[in-house]
């Protein structure tokens, strides 16, 4: 029997986090996928060291790609070392990857890596979410919101 995935994923230590995202784009939905690494790269990002800010994810012959993640060569990773910014393998289950596909290409949104960090068992994993572009009037209307929202707050503990 399988257990139902948690609404919100347990992040141990979080590594590196695309803080853009949740501004530029309006996310719908998000995935845990996990990373096929190289043990450089693993040390690497276990020093705290990768970005994923430029990065995005694409679905290329029934897999999803993770392009564009910088994760820099280990210090003492020898003739061993790993290319900093090659694609790198999202594994997901075959149904989520055909949901992903269908979304991206119908209904034009876009996957994008929020977060990269290890679970509660020592896993690389990575937070991508199936978003769609704002516009630069949304992005105003997003600040005047959540500007808004701060000033109820502000009201409210005033007056409460």
């Amino acid at each position: 029997m399988a257990r139902p995935k948690p609404a919100v994923f347990d992040k141990q230590k979080i590594v590196a986090e695309n803080r853009r995202a949740r501004f530029d784009y309006a996310v719908e939905s998000t995935y845990e996928a996990g990373l096929a690494l190289t043990g450089t790269e693993v040390k690497s990002l276990r020093f705290g060291e990768g970005s994923i800010a430029e990065s995005y994810a694409d679905i290329q012959d029934g897999a999803v790609w993770l392009i564009n993640a910088n994760i820099p060569e280990f210090s003492h990773g020898n003739r061993f070392n790993h290319e900093a910014k090659r694609p790198r393998k999202l594994l997901l289950h075959e149904r989520e990857i055909n949901k992903l596909h269908g979304a991206v290409a119908r209904e034009g949104m876009t996957l994008v890596p929020l977060t990269v960090y290890f679970n509660a068992r020592g896993r690389a994993k990575v937070e991508i979410a199936l978003a769609k572009g704002r516009k630069a009037h949304d992005k105003r209307e997003h600040i005047k919101e959540r500007e808004w929202k701060k000033e109820a707050g502000r009201l409210l503990r005033e007056r409460g």
